[in-house]
């Protein structure tokens, strides 16, 4: 484990940039967001779950972020914005078992969820909290 508040704060800055970044490309261009993800919106119950999830909790994820960088001493921010990105690719080997692993862009999401959940659980606060 590295024990660096500065390393931690960078990590948490680049996962709400890159949160708001996918929140924002989806509010923008939902269709689409949901084509490069191998489904199609025809309802308004479709664009609700899209917003809802990849605005709306997504957005939330980026906050979660900044809270945990403004609070970098305390670990617990930090190890929720964790869970929260290792969600995903959990979420996606329950899905492997029946259709398989994801695929092109989402294989590389994959792979890149993984690695971040992990660096931000291995950066840890250099000192007791504040």
């Amino acid at each position: 484990m590295i024990k660096s508040d500065t390393t931690r704060q960078i990590f948490f800055g680049i996962t709400a940039a890159v949160f708001l970044a996918i929140a924002t490309r989806a509010w923008l261009a939902p269709e689409k967001m949901a084509a490069g993800l191998g489904y199609t919106l025809r309802a308004p119950n479709g664009y609700s779950e899209l917003f809802a999830v990849y605005i709306g909790i997504w957005v939330a994820t980026a906050a979660l972020a900044l809270v945990a960088a403004y609070k970098v001493k305390d670990a617990l921010p930090g190890d929720l914005l964790a869970m929260f990105v290792l969600a995903q690719p959990a979420g996606r080997l329950l899905a492997l078992p029946e259709w398989g692993p994801p695929q092109g862009t989402l294989f590389v999401m994959f792979i890149i969820e993984v690695v971040g959940g992990l660096a931000l659980l291995l950066v840890r606060p250099s000192g007791p909290p504040r």
